[in-house]
């Protein structure tokens, strides 16, 4: 069974990879190899009320991540009607690619600290449309901002799902694994920004054309467009507070925002005519959102989750301590394999396997982990939540990504990697 599922996995994964040439879509080969991984391990498994309840497990989680994608997605097609990022696209004057690429960058990278990788990745490519006219540009930001998430978001305990569940397990603290992964995550984001801007030297930024269906409807006011783009971001910096206050999900978080603001709307414009204030809606917002790239996010994780549960992913990670024996080299590599498989799984297995006894809060195995696992997922496009939101957001192409970027995060990755390991040779 387990060496069926295995190549069934990677075939529906290669399927994924080769989306274009095969034209079978990404969404259709993903949900085919959910449904085909957990029918095997239902007929196969000696108990199927078990398997029922595992998936009922894996469900639930999934469900989490895919409603807080949507509630967000949705705020910020809400704030992109109302015209609210120009609050932020009118004071970037710099007409020069590299520094744009350079400003966007650092802002993605504090910004994911603050939110999470997800929210901020999310943000930001709904930007650059803003700022960018063509999609070759756009796809190069796009990939740029995928690293500056995952790296600003592995060094905040907030700002990555595997941080988080670190955090909340009693691996790491707060304030440690902010003193401890910054210079790694900040060195992981530097590095691919530097050799990315001395390849855009010189070239300058060409900014979308205004369209005449833009001028036929009705431009929101000054007012409206603050008030809707502070509400919005507000909402999403406030989701990191409110699951620290109520102990709730971060999707609870999105969906009573969503619902906040969708109250605002609807009051600021309630004296509009119907045909007026239909684009301004949070309805109209709501069919806007990519629901193929939804449904893809959906069958990707729940078929990660059988590996989980057969305990694959357990066997590997104990196959690794037992053959390569260093810690650093195994953290290493479940770091580049969280850019195949969904590094929440695989963070998962790691603080099963490994104990609190044998290695306490803050140790070299659980920062190091933090910092492979969040960064590891940019190398591969489907290896993160901010790589697949980007991906359903601008339609980036699985293969272009792995000839454009993966290399840029794989340097990237190194170089924090080195630089985390020397750091702590240093301080302990």
């Amino acid at each position: 069974m387990l060496t069926a599922l295995v190549l069934i996995f990677v075939v529906a994964y290669a399927a994924i990879a080769f989306e274009h040439p095969l034209k079978i879509n990404k969404s259709a080969s993903a949900l085919v190899g959910a449904g085909l991984l957990w029918s095997i391990y239902a007929v196969s498994a000696a108990d199927p009320h078990v398997v029922g309840e595992q998936l009922n497990e894996s469900l639930i989680s999934t469900a989490q991540i895919v409603f807080f994608l949507m509630g967000a997605m949705a705020i910020v097609e809400v704030v992109d009607a109302h015209n609210g990022f120009e609050v932020i696209t009118s004071r970037i004057k710099t007409t020069q690619m590299s520094s744009l690429m350079w400003l966007v960058g650092f802002v993605t990278f504090f910004l994911s600290s603050i939110l999470d990788n997800l929210t901020t990745t999310i943000v930001m490519v709904s930007l650059m449309k803003k700022l960018l006219d063509k999609r070759e540009d756009r796809l190069f930001f796009a990939g740029i901002i995928i690293i500056a998430a995952n790296a600003g978001g592995a060094w905040s305990p907030i700002g990555d799902v595997t941080t988080t569940m670190l955090w909340i397990g009693g691996q790491i603290t707060a304030v440690e694994i902010m003193k401890g992964l910054f210079l790694a995550s900040m060195v992981n984001m530097l590095v691919p920004l530097a050799v990315t801007s001395f390849w855009l030297k010189g070239q300058a930024v060409v900014p979308p054309a205004r369209l005449e269906s833009d001028d036929q409807l009705e431009q929101s006011s000054a007012f409206e467009r603050n008030l809707m783009f502070f509400l919005g971001l507000g909402i999403l910096v406030a989701v990191p507070a409110f699951k620290t206050w109520t102990h709730l999900p971060p999707f609870m978080g999105v969906l009573f925002g969503l619902g906040l603001l969708w109250l605002v709307g609807d009051l600021v414009h309630r004296k509009k005519l119907d045909e007026h204030k239909a684009h301004l809606s949070l309805t109209h917002a709501l069919t806007k959102i990519d629901m193929p790239s939804i449904v893809f996010f959906v069958g990707i994780l729940l078929s990660v989750a059988t590996l989980e549960h057969t305990h694959i992913l357990l066997d590997v990670a104990a196959w690794l301590d037992k053959v390569v024996g260093r810690q650093d080299v195994i953290v290493m590599i479940i770091g580049l394999v969280s850019a195949i498989v969904d590094n929440v799984p695989l963070v998962a297995a790691s603080m099963g396997m490994y104990s609190l006894t044998q290695y306490p809060a803050d140790s070299f195995l659980w920062e190091f982990l933090a910092y492979c696992a969040g960064t590891g997922g940019s190398i591969l496009i489907i290896g993160s939540a901010a790589g697949v939101a980007a991906m359903g957001l601008e339609k980036i192409d699985f293969i272009w990504y792995v000839k454009k970027i993966s290399g840029l995060a794989l340097i990237g990755y190194f170089a924090g990697a080195f630089v985390y390991i020397i750091q702590y040779a240093l301080i302990h």
